[in-house]
Parts: structure tokens; C-alpha cells; sequence
């Protein structure tokens, strides 16, 4: 009688889960040039711009403050910033060391691997908010409701996904050392003209005509609709908006892995 042959029991998945989750934040908590950054700059964007102009209001006759406006604009701008840059450069620079090659000789899924990465961005984008957030309130005297400081982090939170798929794309376009370059050179006009710093309003008109076209401008819109300041369209018209950005930005990711994997594997 033959022996029955047996195939070794596949490992549960939420276990491998968590702990590849567990190492992707101790990899980046541990590189302070983006843990630090991360956390502090949009503190120090709204200690610079923000603070002094906090108590004004947004527009005359307007009950909503410029530090209100401030906050929602420097919680939308930190979320992406943590989406792009987490996997933009790290995919870039996981690439160039090989990394990729190493993963895929692992028994880990392709699947275990990207959702770590997205729930320790996730995480990383909420720890951002948890710091700007008291210091808006304290140095900033902004005065929310509970539900609006609510809605204002879990739009912003669910908003950012779409760039996700960004930094993604762009960690699989860029080589490993130009990276920075192309996100700082996407990244940061894209944030001024869509009226993160400063409202839309005070921007050049032809940078105005622009900007409802952007992503960022879009996912503004979340924010300063969550403290209640006034947008230009409906808010559902925005989630729209984010939803065909996410689509194209998966699609342009997909595409980019794939071609990543063919000249790697095939």
C-alpha cells in the first residue's frame, strides 16, 4: 500500500499578516529621515504659515478661521505626503537593492507583502494626524466639534488611498536614485496649486482654471468640507473624482509591476 503523499499545510494568513506588518513600521520608524519627517513637517508648515494668522477669518464674514483652513489643508497634505513617499522611495529603493528579489524567493504572498505595507502607511498617516492635530488645538486655538475633528480624519484617512496607488506607480517608474526628484517635482507644485497652502482663491487665475482638475485639489475639498468651510462642488462629486483617480493610478501600477516583473522573471 503506497503512502499517501502529503503537501505541506499552507501558513494562516493573519499571522503572517501582522507580523510582516509589525516589520514594515520598524523599517521605516527606524529611517528618520522618514518617520521624523513625516511626523513634524506638516507641524512645522502650520507653525510657519498657520500660526500667525490663525484667529482671522478665512474670507470677511466668514465664521471659519484660516488656522481651521490650515489644519484640514495640512491634514490632507500630510496623509499623501506619508502615501507617496512611504511607497514611492521605499519601492524604488527596494528595487535598486534587489529586495524584490529576495521577497519573491519567500514563502510570503504577494498579497500579505502589499497589505502590510498599506495598513503601516495607514498607520503612519494616522500617527501624523495625532500630532498635528493637539498642536492646531493648543498653539493654534482651532475650536472644532467632535464630529468635525471625526470626519476631518477618517476623509482624510480613506481619501488617501488612491495615492497609494501613486506612490506605487511612481517607486516603479523612477529609478531608485531619482525617486525623491520626481515625487518632490510632482508632489509639492501639485500641493500649491491646489490650494493646500494658500486658498484657491488668492492663486494666479490660470493656476485656478487648473487646480479642480488635480487629485489634491479633490481630496482638499474633503477637509475643508469636514470643518465646514465652503467648496466649490458637491461632496460627492469629490469621492468621484478620488474613485477615477484611483482607478487610473491602480492601473498605471499594475501595469508598471507587471513590466517590473517581466523583465525580472520571465
Amino acid at each position: 500500500m503506497s503512502a499517501a503523499v502529503r503537501t505541506p499545510a499552507r501558513a494562516p494568513i493573519l499571522p503572517m499578516l501582522v507580523r510582516q506588518t509589525w516589520a514594515e513600521f520598524l523599517k521605516l520608524w527606524r529611517v528618520p529621515a522618514f518617520s521624523a519627517t513625516s511626523l513634524l513637517l506638516p507641524v512645522v508648515f502650520y507653525a510657519f504659515i498657520g500660526l500667525g494668522q490663525a484667529a482671522q477669518p478665512l474670507f470677511r464674514g466668514s465664521h471659519i478661521t484660516f488656522g481651521a483652513y490650515f489644519l484640514a489643508s495640512m491634514a490632507v497634505y500630510a496623509v499623501a505626503n506619508v502615501m507617496i513617499f512611504s511607497f514611492g522611495i521605499s519601492v524604488a529603493n527596494e528595487r535598486g537593492m534587489k529586495m524584490d528579489l529576495l521577497m519573491r524567493a519567500t514563502p510570503l504572498p504577494p498579497l500579505v507583502y502589499l497589505l502590510s505595507r498599506c495598513i503601516t502607511a495607514i498607520f503612519f498617516a494616522a500617527l501624523t494626524l495625532a500630532v498635528l492635530f493637539p498642536f492646531a488645538y493648543i498653539a493654534g486655538g482651532v475650536r472644532l466639534d467632535a464630529s468635525e475633528w471625526f470626519t476631518l480624519a477618517y476623509r482624510v484617512l480613506l481619501g488617501s488611498i488612491p495615492f497609494i496607488a501613486l506612490g506605487f506607480a511612481i517607486g516603479y517608474l523612477a529609478g531608485p536614485n531619482s525617486t525623491i526628484a520626481v515625487i518632490n517635482l510632482i508632489y509639492l507644485p501639485t500641493a500649491f496649486a491646489s490650494g493646500l497652502f494658500f486658498p484657491k482663491q488668492l492663486l494666479p487665475q490660470i493656476i485656478q482654471n487648473i487646480s479642480p482638475y488635480l487629485p489634491l485639489y479633490r481630496f482638499g475639498q474633503l477637509g475643508w468640507d469636514a470643518i465646514g468651510a465652503p467648496t466649490s462642488e458637491n461632496i460627492t462629486t469629490d469621492w468621484l473624482y478620488l474613485a477615477g483617480y484611483g482607478v487610473a493610478f491602480f492601473a498605471i501600477a499594475a501595469w508598471a509591476y507587471r513590466r517590473e516583473e517581466s523583465r525580472k522573471f520571465s
